[in-house]
């Protein structure tokens, strides 16, 4: 498997200051996607976006897991909203021509 797309859980554990453990907990939730190779655990790069959001949600604001992926999951459902109403607006404009 080529490993150029992925980075290794301890790589962002010494570069956040973070334990091993929060990655761990983060996968058990559903946050994160934790890969397996060679008895290494990585991270596919996609994923740095939204773990940098979620280092930050729980650092400065003190926000444990269970808040951060109740704010994931209602940003999620704000982005299918917003995706639909652009949807249902382009019908509209349909409609009016």
């Amino acid at each position: 498997m080529n490993l150029e797309n992925f980075i290794p859980v301890n790589t962002l554990c010494t570069h956040y200051k973070m334990e091993k453990s929060f990655f761990g907990n983060l996968s058990e939730i559903g946050l994160i996607e934790i890969q397996i190779i060679e008895e290494t655990q990585y991270i596919h790069l996609d994923s740095v976006y939204e773990i940098e959001k979620i280092i930050r949600m729980h650092q400065e604001l003190d926000v444990n897991l269970e808040g951060i992926d109740v704010v994931f999951n209602l940003l999620q459902k704000i982005d299918a909203l917003q995706a639909e109403l652009v949807s249902v607006r382009n019908r509209l404009l349909l409609y009016e021509n």
